[in-house]
């Protein structure tokens, strides 16, 4: 629940809960399984893009319209349930029902972090649908809390089991394969220090895209006419194809017997070239181009049974090349337990010696009835601390796997990416204490860390709940982490103390994986918001929430005795010049350093111990390589060059610009005189952007905006290669003889712009809205009515164009700027400055373009918020959170805040906030989301009430 301080009550929240429709069951196996993907995608809701923006980047809108579309079941609500189940509603799936007929006890407390002391009696499942709830609106989520069937399994496109039997669990696996169409099984348990996976997704499952990456290419620079053919490629990219693969041939000149669409096993792939198994020697000859694509072909995959693969278990997929003799021991161990659970009805009890030797002949038993498969020695050591730890969910390895198991659901929903075949095994026997543990180490003490208590002792959790830890960053593995450390009672104590830092506010597109945010807290600190919901999670951590960057900057913040007084350093940080200083400070204060990072579906950690590893710096990625900018804006060849291209075209047009004509509005002499100093082709170019911007580009209305993007459209994508192609004709040569577009250069096409064309008109609309935004101008309502807006494109009247001779156009790799400098400059300058001050006369008082964080909005009067809502809606703007400092002032999805309205803003803030106004203090600052009327989030600066 959500702190007083924050200034909503328990109340509230109830009150949301108690107003949310109740969600319905899913829907009956008729209604799902009588559609194939593609229908169930195109049944799928629309998707919110800026909710779901990371994931559409890495899933694509066909995975995710799957997605959407599916009903998961989770059976099992301890600690690895809740992160799975987690995990799909954040990710946005049709429906989660959760199925468990357990109450909740105090052991859950250690890894399920929906729950809180007062579950204790309830139903698990139950318990947890209230906080899961909150994650998604979107997603359905129901419980079932009496036994299961496995006719009910028909609901679901896929199961999860993470506590059930082999014997149950073979059960439902033989439905589930032979079901029609096959619904995908996982079976997860976490047992201590020790996890595994199964995955059977039916007899034939096919794999869309095995990997999820985009096609390798390459550019062709020659073909030999042979048997087999030799095809090299241009030298400024290595080819990313393997023996086997198959490629496809374009807009090859000459062997155009290449260009037929059929795809072609390539072998001896090298870094440059490879060959073709195909005879070319009566083909034409080769004379110029050709791009040479990957074909990604679906691969289809047949799994077994679980009661098939428990006895032939096939390759296991390795999670430690160093331990390769453990899957198979570890299939063993698991298969021990459940058999010592079926005859006990009980977990091996903690530091028992004759319970752990009860497993061992369970697992010894097992072993000699496999005959020649079976195991020649037997791990005894590994399988005693296997069966002491057994009861125990520990939280870290209940994230962990609910992370994979969670992929393999959506790869199981989607189609994309290769799943889990078919077994999975994992152990993290290196995290017990160095020094043995007594059986009395593990007794448990009536608290929450019982469970961790069985697996590491006590004294390790009183070190634990001492620790001084310092977390750089509350994003998406912040939240991770944060919920990790409650969870395990890390700085629970009076003498331990964690720190966080983020210098980095809540956003939308946040809400999709950063788990701690709700909708209410966009635009409020992540670290302080992270740490409040950690609190919610275990009320006994000790945690600082501070909003400074860690930098040089703020060493006087984080100073010597602020690091000297630190346990340990986690990283949670998003780029790499952050992490190279964190690391250099745990380097000279000699601190252990918990670095990580994502990359869509990729990952990394690295743990670094003084004296015994190498630190973070210690390796470093080589520099990307940067393209030559006559190749970015001429002779593009592959999609970075465009993606370059784009951002510096649109940081030029809508960010840089209207920044430098910000700055001449605020400073007009200052400007002049810094460009007069410059006198330079750079400060030439700029002046000429600014006058262009103010003079014939200036906007009034969106039709305005219209025009000059239409415009933009004609100059991009038409005149510019117009002029190109003009300057550069098609059979141009070199000084050197040679043909002047030859590898790695394209010879280009001009676009003709239609209107019936999306991709023309999505074009205009972005970019006219994006200057509309710039100009401060409302975007109307038909704007994106694509008959409306085709209406609109057709009105605009295009000069002609003809190309120009004697046009520079760079073609010098070397070349920095694409602007040669003049002898006349600095005249030009001058004349240009004059243009500029004469324009500036024409503009209406207190012309402004975007806002930046130097901007804020200011408000003289002590208003109230329901005058405050009004000045915002006379902006065309509905503010439906309202919020001062950590402090939410008022939400209008929470109907108490209504009472609110009539009072002053600043009576508001002292009496929810407790913020505290000095007499010299003249104004509040707040922040505020808004929509506009087509619930459009509208950025928008800091509001100054001048209450004085």
């Amino acid at each position: 629940m959500l702190p007083q301080k924050r200034g909503v009550d328990a109340g509230e929240v109830q009150d949301l809960h108690n107003k949310a429709p109740r969600p319905a069951a899913p829907a009956p196996a008729q209604d799902h399984h009588k559609e194939d993907p593609a229908h169930m995608a195109a049944r799928a809701p629309e998707i919110d893009e800026d909710l779901h923006s990371r994931q559409l980047a890495v899933y694509g809108r066909e995975t995710m319209k799957r997605l959407f579309g599916s009903n998961v079941l989770v059976s099992g609500l301890q600690g690895l349930g809740a992160e799975i189940a987690k995990n799909l509603v954040l990710a946005g799936v049709k429906s989660v029902t959760l199925h468990d007929d357990g109450k909740v006890d105090l052991w859950d407390l250690s890894s399920n972090f929906f729950l809180s002391e007062k579950d204790i009696g309830l139903n698990r499942a139950q318990a947890c649908v209230p906080k899961l709830q909150e994650l998604n609106n979107a997603v359905i989520i129901s419980t079932i809390t009496g036994d299961l069937t496995k006719e009910q399994l028909s609901n679901f496109q896929a199961v999860v089991f993470t506590d059930i039997s082999i014997e149950k669990a073979v059960e439902f696996d033989d439905y589930c394969h032979s079901h029609q169409p096959p619904i995908a099984f996982i079976k997860s348990e976490v047992r201590g220090l020790f996890g595994s996976v199964f995955c059977d997704f039916g007899p034939e499952f096919t794999v869309l895209d095995v990997d999820g990456e985009e096609p390798h290419t390459g550019i062709v620079a020659s073909i030999s006419n042979d048997n087999p053919a030799l095809v090299s490629c241009v030298d400024d990219e290595r080819l990313e194809f393997q023996d086997g693969d198959l490629v496809i041939f374009s807009e090859v000149h000459g062997m155009t017997e290449l260009n037929d669409g059929k795809p072609r096993k390539i072998k001896s792939a090298r870094p440059y070239s490879f060959t073709l198994e195909e005879d070319t020697t009566s083909y034409g000859t080769y004379i110029r181009g050709g791009i040479v694509t990957q074909v990604k072909p679906p691969k289809v995959l047949k799994f077994k049974t679980l009661k098939e693969a428990i006895k032939e278990p096939g390759e296991f997929l390795m999670s430690d090349f160093s331990k390769f003799d453990r899957p198979p021991l570890l299939h063993l161990a698991f298969q021990a337990l459940d058999k010592f659970r079926t005859e006990l009805l009980r977990f091996p009890i903690a530091g028992s010696a004759e319970d752990a030797q009860k497993l061992i002949d369970f697992a010894i038993s097992i072993n000699e009835s496999l005959g020649e498969s079976k195991l020649e020695e037997i791990d005894k050591k590994l399988l005693q601390h296997f069966a002491s730890g057994s009861r125990a969910i520990l939280n870290p390895m209940a994230a962990m796997f609910g992370g994979i198991v969670g992929q393999e659901v959506v790869k199981a929903c989607s189609g994309k990416f290769h799943p889990l075949y078919q077994f999975f095994y994992f152990d993290s026997v290196e995290s017990l204490p160095i020094e043995p543990l007594e059986a009395s180490d593990l007794k448990p003490e009536n608290s929450r860390y019982d469970a961790q208590i069985s697996v590491f002792g006590t004294k390790l959790q009183k070190k634990l709940e001492q620790s001084k830890i310092f977390m750089v960053g509350s994003g998406a593995l912040g939240c991770e982490f944060l919920k990790n450390l409650a969870l395990m009672g890390i700085s629970c104590s009076e003498n331990g103390k964690l720190t966080v830092t983020d210098d980095d506010v809540i956003e939308k597109s946040n809400l999709s994986r950063q788990f701690l945010f709700r909708d209410w807290n966009i635009g409020q600190p992540k670290s302080t918001v992270a740490a409040t919901a950690a609190m919610a999670i275990n009320p006994k951590l000790h945690v600082e929430a501070l909003q400074n960057r860690a930098s040089p900057e703020t060493e006087n913040v984080f100073n010597d005795a602020f690091w000297e007084s630190l346990d340990a350093v986690v990283n949670a940080l998003d780029n790499v010049t952050a992490r190279m200083y964190i690391d250099s400070r745990c380097v000279y204060f000699q601190k252990p350093l918990l670095e990580s990072g994502t990359l869509g579906a990729k990952c990394n950690t690295q743990m670094v111990i003084p004296h015994l590893t190498e630190n973070y710096g210690a390796s470093r990625d080589p520099p990307e390589k940067q393209a030559p900018m006559c190749t970015v804006h001429s002779f593009p060849h592959n999609i970075d060059h465009c993606l370059t291209w784009a951002r510096s075209e649109f940081e030029g047009l809508l960010e840089k610009t209207p920044t430098e004509v910000n700055a001449f509005l605020s400073n007009p002499s200052g400007y002049a005189t810094a460009a007069r100093t410059a006198g330079d082709a750079q400060a030439r170019d700029q002046l000429e952007r600014v006058i262009e911007c103010l003079n014939r580009d200036k906007c009034d209305t969106f039709q305005d905006c219209i025009t000059w993007a239409r415009l933009k459209f004609e100059d991009y994508f038409a005149n510019r290669v117009k002029q190109l192609t003009f300057t550069f004709p098609e059979d141009a040569m070199t000084s050197s003889g040679a043909p002047f577009w030859s590898a790695p250069k394209r010879f280009p096409r001009p676009l003709e712009f239609s209107s019936s064309d999306p991709s023309h008109l999505n074009f205009l609309l972005a970019a006219s809205i994006l200057r509309a935004e710039t100009f401060g101008i409302p975007i109307p309502d038909w704007a994106k009515n694509p008959k409306k807006l085709a209406e609109a494109v057709d009105k605009v009247i295009l000069p002609d164009f003809q190309p120009k001779q004697g046009v520079k156009i760079e073609t010098d790799e070397k070349a920095t700027s694409l602007s040669s400098a003049s002898v006349d400059d600095a005249a030009v300058i001058e004349e240009l400055i004059a243009k500029l001050e004469a324009i500036s006369k024409t503009l209406p008082p207190g012309f402004h373009m975007a806002w930046t964080v130097w901007d804020r909005w200011t408000i003289t009067g002590n208003i109230t918020l329901r005058e405050l809502l009004e000045w915002l809606k006379e902006k065309g703007l509905n503010a439906y959170s309202i919020s001062c400092g950590t402090s939410l002032l008022y939400n209008s999805m929470f109907p108490r805040h209504k009472e609110r309205l009539d009072k002053k803003v600043v009576d508001v803030a002292r009496e929810v906030a407790k913020v505290e106004v000095p007499s010299y203090r003249r104004h509040l600052d707040v922040v505020v989301a808004c929509e506009d009327d087509d619930d459009i989030d509208v950025d928008i600066p800091l509001v100054s009430i001048y209450f004085r």
